[in-house]
């Protein structure tokens, strides 16, 4: 059962909030290090397994240099992505790049750099031979199973509601039209849910795209190379929700490669994922500080962070555990809504909640925040983005992504192209 600690006590954090004003993220290297070894085991059975973590979760290139140190690799959609999985030490083919509607030059950018390009729609075959003058040798497709499969959320939405990949008969169409171009080696990619926490959900993915692996030796002589099962795995936001269980899911796949793959020659199968949520996740907390109170029709607590430094429970309506420091173990009495600055009534991080009382000044600590947290800050109301810190395994804590500042807020104006601005 989930159980949600902070690792870091409020005097720690009293200290730190003397250098680093609040709020800020801070994520727990010792914590990441641990999840990334427990993974890579569960799932080292398979050949060639790769887990291509997905960096819009968390684009730090600290982040991804301590998973990379690890042996995982990145999954990037687009061109800045690319680069920082560089700057990492991520390259090759330990890139998947799996994007949609995707510029000419981020195609050439990612076939130069070695990664693996994964195709969303057909029509995108003949536009990256023009980009690139030739086909790659490698090529992946993603396949959407439409009605096919259920599954889906509010998040990624129903399969058959997705932007995202091939339709079953478009995917046949696909491979044969690649090989005629000269691809010699074949990938097959789905995603069809995010933040799922039922282990049976995996292993039917890996069966669907198995049997399409069989399908497509049979009817098109082409062997697939790698599948890679996407990400979607969840997390327990909730307490006493139940993680993953990621044994379950390995021997699960396990069962269904012996089953689909080994009687019809395929083996080896390369196995990958691409998670991004599940390895920062739960390892990453906003801290944030009450500066306000509010007793209208509701009892209000503001604090100092807003929906544009964490934007998942106003965009989704999704839970994140709330917690206080210094008062972890007391009786929560009081019912808040726990709220932001936005000029915006969705800026919520809880909504009647109940907790322990809170007062001016206390810190606030928000869980599970470490992937599509401060990945999908934004400036709206003119909000700058808080600051990211890392806890070392050796108990120091780094800086490793200044908070925002006013100067940089206008950097983008050049306010010399029209007169009348102020200096």
């Amino acid at each position: 059962m989930s159980e949600k600690t902070f690792p870091l006590s409020k005097r720690d954090l009293e200290g730190l909030s003397a250098q680093y004003p609040t709020p800020f993220y801070v994520y727990d290297e010792k914590a990441i290090r641990a999840h990334a070894r427990r993974f890579m085991k569960a799932f080292s059975r398979f050949p060639n397994f790769r887990e291509y973590y997905a960096v819009k979760a968390c684009p730090n290139p600290y982040i991804l240099k301590i998973l990379a140190s690890e042996g995982i690799g990145a999954d990037c959609s687009s061109l800045p992505e690319l680069i920082l999985s560089e700057r990492a030490g991520i390259e090759g083919e330990n890139i998947m790049f799996s994007s949609n509607e995707t510029p000419e030059s981020e195609y050439v950018y990612a076939n130069l750099k070695g990664a693996v390009i994964n195709l969303d729609d057909i029509t995108h075959i003949d536009y990256l031979e023009k980009s690139l003058g030739a086909f790659p040798e490698l090529i992946s497709f993603r396949y959407n199973p439409g009605p096919l499969r259920e599954g889906g959320n509010s998040i990624i939405g129903k399969p058959e509601e997705a932007k995202y990949g091939l339709t079953r008969d478009q995917l046949f169409d696909a491979y044969a039209k690649s090989r005629d171009k000269g691809a010699k080696r074949f990938a097959l990619h789905t995603m069809v849910a995010s933040n799922e926490l039922n282990p049976q959900f995996f292993v039917d993915t890996a069966k669907m795209l198995f049997e399409l692996c069989v399908e497509l030796k049979d009817r098109l002589g082409i062997r697939i190379e790698f599948v890679d099962l996407g990400g979607g795995i969840g997390i327990p936001y909730r307490p006493g929700q139940v993680a993953v269980d990621y044994d379950f899911v390995a021997d699960g796949i396990e069962r269904a490669y012996r089953e689909l793959i080994t009687p019809e020659g395929l083996d080896p199968l390369g196995i990958s994922f691409e998670c991004g949520r599940p390895f920062t996740g739960p390892y990453g907390w906003l801290v944030t500080r009450a500066i306000h109170e509010k007793h209208i029709y509701r009892d209000y607590v503001g604090v100092d962070a807003s929906m544009a430094d964490l934007m998942r429970p106003g965009m989704y309506g999704a839970y994140h555990h709330v917690s206080v420091a210094g008062k972890e173990n007391a009786p929560a009495t009081k019912t808040y809504d726990v709220v932001g600055s936005l000029c915006e009534n969705c800026d919520k991080f809880a909504v009647q909640r109940e907790l322990p009382e809170i007062e001016r000044g206390d810190f606030v600590i928000v869980h599970d925040a470490g992937a599509h947290g401060r990945a999908m800050g934004f400036n709206y109301n003119a909000k700058l983005r808080a600051g990211e810190l890392l806890l070392r395994e050796d108990g120091t804590i780094v800086e490793i992504r200044r908070r925002e500042t006013i100067d940089d807020y206008f950097a983008t104006i050049d306010f010399k192209k029209l007169p009348g601005f102020k200096a």
